[in-house]
């Protein structure tokens, strides 16, 4: 086999297999959005299953707000989001700055301990954490889950922003040191607008963490005026039956947060998690 027939197999199974996962991928977001103007007889009609509505309507997006307060649950899920995503990538800045500029006792350990808490189960924590927050006060409160979703999100967000920080050049840090300007100085005028993508690209992996999470929502928040977009959705959920079409109508709305979002930081996603996975 000569050696231009082989490159055109492996480009005809790399075409193959992309199509096949990018399918996986797009299928079941596609299913949500149709099954979410589809009537209820067409959604429960197992006998004749249709790909594209029969007759669209708006009847599950009239149903989802009238059966919840989704406007609470957003506002929810915004506040908490934000903050928790905003909190996470000022914690890893300076959490990465620091395993990246200085050497100290116990740094590898550090780090050890940061890559193992992402092969524990997070469930495994919510118990011990609900009986300190219900001895502290915070159950059924925004507070609790800012706390879980820091604590879930920072350790692999810290050793990420390392990354970041060890691809940069230190004579330009040591340029501005001779120039006059301090430590933090320097991290804030010269270091940070370089790896503005890093940034972006923590700053997404902790929104979405925190946006799509329902277990420690459904575990810390007991009254639906503090649920989030997750928690608020599962009540659709019951035990004899599914409201499918306000559940999927619900997915979609909650879809389109974090897909506007992707449509503008796309860009310095990419350029960040490709950056960062240069040095680990």
């Amino acid at each position: 086999m000569t050696r231009t027939a082989s490159k055109r197999i492996e480009t005809v199974v790399r075409v193959v297999v992309l199509t096949f996962y990018g399918l996986l991928v797009v299928l079941p977001v596609y299913w949500m959005v149709i099954t979410s103007f589809k009537t209820n007889p067409e959604i429960v009609n197992t006998q004749h299953i249709t790909y594209f509505p029969e007759t669209v309507t708006l009847e599950n997006y009239q149903s989802l707000f009238r059966m919840l307060s989704y406007s609470t649950y957003l506002k929810n899920s915004i506040i908490v989001t934000l903050v928790t995503a905003v909190v996470i990538v000022f914690l890893s800045i300076l959490g990465g700055y620091g395993l990246a500029r200085f050497k100290f006792r116990g740094k590898g350990g550090v780090l050890i301990f940061f890559m193992l808490t992402q092969m524990i189960p997070c469930i495994l924590v919510i118990i011990p954490l609900y009986i300190v927050f219900s001895k502290m006060g915070l159950i059924n409160t925004r507070m609790a889950l800012f706390i879980y979703y820091v604590i879930t999100n920072c350790p692999f967000c810290v050793v990420t922003m390392r990354s970041f920080f060890e691809r940069i050049p230190y004579e330009l840090e040591e340029a501005a040191y001779v120039d006059g300007c301090g430590r933090l100085e320097t991290l804030w005028r010269v270091v940070l607008p370089v790896m503005f993508s890093g940034i972006v690209a923590v700053f997404v992996f902790a929104f979405i963490g925190a946006w799509n999470e329902l277990i420690a929502g459904t575990i810390f928040l007991n009254t639906p005026d503090m649920w989030t977009i997750p928690v608020g959705l599962k009540s659709l959920i019951g035990k004899y039956s599914v409201q499918w079409g306000a559940l999927m109508a619900g997915g979609v709305l909650a879809l389109l947060p974090t897909a506007i979002m992707f449509m503008f930081v796309q860009r310095y996603v990419v350029e960040g998690m490709t950056a960062g996975a240069v040095k680990g």
